[in-house]
């Protein structure tokens, strides 16, 4: 399997959020338009596999770095998720 790239050719974007849109798991989910309970519950199971797998493997400086990019990718995503439902909210004046 090739190795992909966190960001685009430039170095100026990132790319994780384009290949997480092309597994299984984010495309299942979103087929019908809306997101469960259990499909958040399954995505986070499938997370915690992974973190279980992949954090034995890191020495403490690895380990130290990938936490803070973990980090800094969830707060990535929460501030673009809110900044979509803010563009998204309609605009209305209070005509009281």
């Amino acid at each position: 399997m090739a190795r992909k790239s966190w960001l685009d050719d430039k170095g100026e974007s990132t790319q994780i959020d384009d290949y997480a849109k092309q597994t299984g798991s984010f495309i299942d989910a979103m087929a019908d338009g809306k997101i469960v309970d259990q499909e958040v519950a399954d995505q986070e199971a499938k997370l915690v596999d992974l973190m279980k797998k992949v954090e034995p493997k890191l020495d403490d400086e690895q380990h130290a770095e990938i936490t803070e990019l973990l980090c800094e990718l969830s707060a990535y995503n929460v501030l673009q998720m809110l900044n979509m439902f803010q563009q998204a909210r309609p605009v209305t004046q209070f005509k009281g």
